[in-house]
């Protein structure tokens, strides 16, 4: 990612200031879309119909629950290095990079498929970010994309399994 002029605050951090003007705005680019996960997941908790209802609200409630996490981590990520996170939700529905979800769906299989349209969106911009953070010389930047990362990926499973079969 361009290195874009971002205002650093005042830190003792030892990160040089060009790597964390380097990884902040990926960072607040993955807060942005951390946030609309989070709302996505909570719409399809709530709104879903069927007979797989319970299970499914369940699964949505924990998936966002963990997604709430991340908007954490990456919100402070932000600030540890110097930076001013951006997490409101206007901030978050003028910058998230995932695809918009669906109005008005109810049906379980609409739901499914719109909650892995957007773990799969994250998912990749997660992946992209660890490689972008080591190529900054930020392991601890790294470190948090893998760990998101990993998450994703276990949430984008269980999601998938109930649209097979």
């Amino acid at each position: 990612m361009p290195t874009q002029t971002v205002k650093l605050l005042p830190t003792s951090h030892g990160l040089s200031p060009e790597a964390r003007a380097e990884v902040i705005p990926m960072l607040q680019a993955s807060l942005a879309d951390a946030l609309d996960l989070y709302t996505q997941l909570k719409q399809a908790h709530w709104n879903i119909k069927g007979p797989g209802f319970i299970a499914l609200h369940k699964l949505f409630d924990e998936a966002a629950g963990e997604a709430e996490e991340w908007v954490d981590e990456l919100a402070e990520r932000i600030v540890e290095l110097g930076g001013l996170a951006r997490g409101t939700a206007r901030a978050a529905a003028a910058e998230s990079r995932l695809p918009a979800y669906p109005a008005g769906i109810t049906a379980e299989r609409d739901h499914l498929r719109a909650v892995v349209g957007a773990l799969s969106a994250f998912a990749a911009s997660a992946r992209a970010a660890i490689d972008e953070a080591a190529d900054a010389c930020d392991a601890g930047t790294a470190d948090l994309f893998t760990q998101i990362s990993r998450g994703v990926d276990k949430h984008l499973w269980f999601v998938e399994a109930h649209l097979h079969g």
